[in-house]
């Protein structure tokens, strides 16, 4: 898998995973994790940088189209 895909996988996880929790449990504070992600998603759509994706390089991970 590419970094690209590493990190949308990762995203939609958390944000999925996040939004269940709030809907079957009384914590509905893990809605700040969902909209630190979305924030996150936005940020790099306009710089280009993702620490999720500088982390997937220093790794070694092959790079994608966006995150190179």
């Amino acid at each position: 898998m590419s970094i690209d895909k590493i990190v949308l996988a990762f995203a939609g996880t958390v944000v999925l995973v996040t939004a269940l929790v709030a809907l079957f449990t009384p914590y509905t504070w893990v809605l700040w994790l969902t909209a630190f992600v979305g924030a996150n998603m936005l940020q790099a759509a306009f710089t280009g940088v993702c620490p999720l994706a500088m982390i997937l390089k220093k790794m070694g991970v092959k790079p994608g189209v966006a995150f190179g």
